[in-house]
């Protein structure tokens, strides 16, 4: 059996487009003599489609690109996700085509409703297993969910005598994941002795990428071939099933696991060049500090668009230390990009003199600091409206965490591309970055942080050193872990009560800023819906 495994990227609502891009990857296989090519989940709407589902004309186009689909599952047999519709019911389904038609169809079991997923506000469960033939063998079909279930459909399709398991998916990324995946199919295949062969989506949609590293799996629980993360691929895979066949066995690759660093990173670029594009800018420009978040956003943005497609500016005010204009000009150097300074002293100059009446008798204090980051944010939203380019913002999470940032100043902008990566990941990933090729200058990674806002100022003025700030936030953020579990761990009771209690008052910040790429496991907005107006104490 000769199996084509068909790692894309689709956008969710552009049915010309994936469909197109669909037969392609068919085209491509059938010149390869595959037996089957299978497509990840929902790859003919996109994921996750949302309330787009709730449209009847979205139901019916997928309908309209899955028949274009089936007329060209000639010589080839194709699994491929869709929405099906019976009755008033939707269902997240597979397609299993042949002989240029819709042989059979496979209703996903299991329904996640937790984090980023809320399936089941649009889709009813399936009951039934499908099994199938393929080159004389048995298969069944699963959809992503469903392989996760102990004693469920992997096992269900083996007692009907599958030998070889499809299993599409629309599976998100986080840190870890990828190797928490593997364990779990590697489980499954040997448990129930069957082949696996798991196919995931690659590509950014909104908050969520796609990491891919589809692979195939044998009975023993052994991977014998792995694609590549972040990219798409056609990853042909023979078994010795069947017939025999006229071809010569190609040889099984394993791409490598990459390293956290480059695994973060290489989420973070995809997720930035697909936001950008899919939602049809070009170009983007950002506020450059001379520090270390606004310097990886800029890496990235290059990486991810071209050094052609991205400009910055450094807005210094009498805050401003040489230095960091010195660093933003080496970034912009090592980057490659348009790069302009412009003063801001003379608007904030005039801000403050216009507020002196009515600021008379009270001493400065964030009022005047925020006053910068929102003039600089004014200055960048006016060159996104000028020439067309989106606004990308540089806090990271330990900021958004605490509230470390200034409504539209800071976090005015179209895209967070940091928003979910903690401030010591932020340093982490920039070595990784340099180790390529150096581009953020030595003195970025070195130096204490500091928003220039007022004379001296460095972070840890208003937040604890941010290992220690970080490794709270993880507990209380990520874990879901209440003060007290918190100071049992170590930690000091007055230091976790004033940062549990900033995370708490940030929620109204939170919901106003823009989306940014999901890259722990409980990101803000989708994975943590927190109430702004609450009395709870942690």
């Amino acid at each position: 059996m000769r199996i084509a495994l068909c790692q894309i990227n689709t956008t969710v609502g552009d049915f010309r487009g994936n469909t197109a891009k669909i037969i392609e990857y068919i085209k491509k296989a059938k010149a390869l003599k595959v037996d089957i090519c299978v497509f990840p989940e929902l790859a003919i709407t996109g994921y996750p489609p949302e309330d787009l589902l709730l449209k009847d004309k979205f139901i019916r186009d997928n309908h309209e690109a899955l028949k274009k689909i089936s007329s060209h599952a000639n010589k080839v047999a194709v699994v491929i996700g869709f929405v099906d519709k019976q009755g008033n019911d939707l269902f997240n389904a597979a397609a299993f085509l042949s002989e240029g038609k819709v042989k059979g169809v496979y209703h996903k079991n299991y329904l996640p409703n937790y984090g980023v997923f809320d399936e089941k506000r649009y889709f009813k469960p399936g009951e039934e297993p499908f099994i199938g033939e393929v080159a004389g063998r048995k298969i069944g079909i699963n959809i992503c969910e469903d392989i996760w279930i102990d004693d469920g459909p992997v096992k269900e399709n083996a007692s009907f005598g599958a030998e070889v398991i499809f299993t599409i998916n629309a599976s998100p990324y986080h840190a870890g994941k990828v190797s928490e995946r593997e364990k779990l199919i590697q489980k499954q295949a040997k448990e129930n002795e069957v082949y696996i062969f798991y196919v995931n989506m690659i590509g950014g949609q909104d908050e969520l990428v796609f990491d891919g590293y589809s692979m195939a799996v044998d009975k023993t629980g052994k991977i014998i071939t792995r694609a590549k993360g972040f990219t798409e691929e056609l990853l042909i895979v023979d078994l010795p099933l069947g017939k025999k066949t006229g071809y010569p066995p190609t040889a099984p690759q394993k791409s490598k696991i990459m390293t956290l660093p480059e695994e973060v990173y290489s989420a973070l670029v995809l997720g930035t060049r697909d936001y950008v594009l899919k939602n049809g800018f070009k170009k983007v420009i950002i506020g450059l500090s001379g520090g270390i978040d606004s310097s990886i956003v800029a890496a990235i943005a290059v990486d991810g668009l071209g050094k052609e497609n991205v400009s910055g500016i450094f807005m210094p005010t009498r805050y401003s230390s040489k230095e960091s204009l010195e660093d933003a000009e080496k970034l912009a150097k090592a980057l490659g990009i348009e790069f302009h300074i412009i003063s801001i002293e003379n608007i904030f100059r005039n801000y403050l003199d216009l507020l002196q009446p009515h600021f008379k008798g009270f001493k400065p204090n964030i009022a005047e600091e925020n006053l910068q980051a929102r003039i600089r944010g004014n200055i960048l939203m006016a060159f996104s409206n000028k020439f067309g380019c989106m606004v990308l913002t540089t806090g990271n999470k330990s900021e958004m965490s605490t509230g470390y940032a200034t409504l539209y100043g800071d976090m005015a902008g179209g895209f967070a591309v940091i928003k979910d990566v903690p401030k010591m990941l932020v340093y982490e990933i920039s070595k990784y970055r340099n180790s390529i090729f150096p581009v953020i200058p030595k003195t970025v990674l070195e130096k204490a942080p500091t928003a220039e806002l007022r004379e001296n100022q460095r972070d840890s003025d208003s937040l604890p050193e941010y290992p220690e700030l970080d490794a709270i936030l993880k507990l209380y953020v990520e874990g879901d872990f209440d003060n007290t579990q918190i100071v049992a761990k170590g930690n000091k009771k007055e230091t976790v009560e004033r940062v549990a209690r900033l995370v708490d008052l940030s929620e109204y910040k939170r919901r106003q800023s823009p989306p940014g790429i999901k890259i722990t496991p409980k990101s803000f907005g989708r994975d943590r819906r927190m109430p702004i107006t609450n009395k709870f104490i942690s």
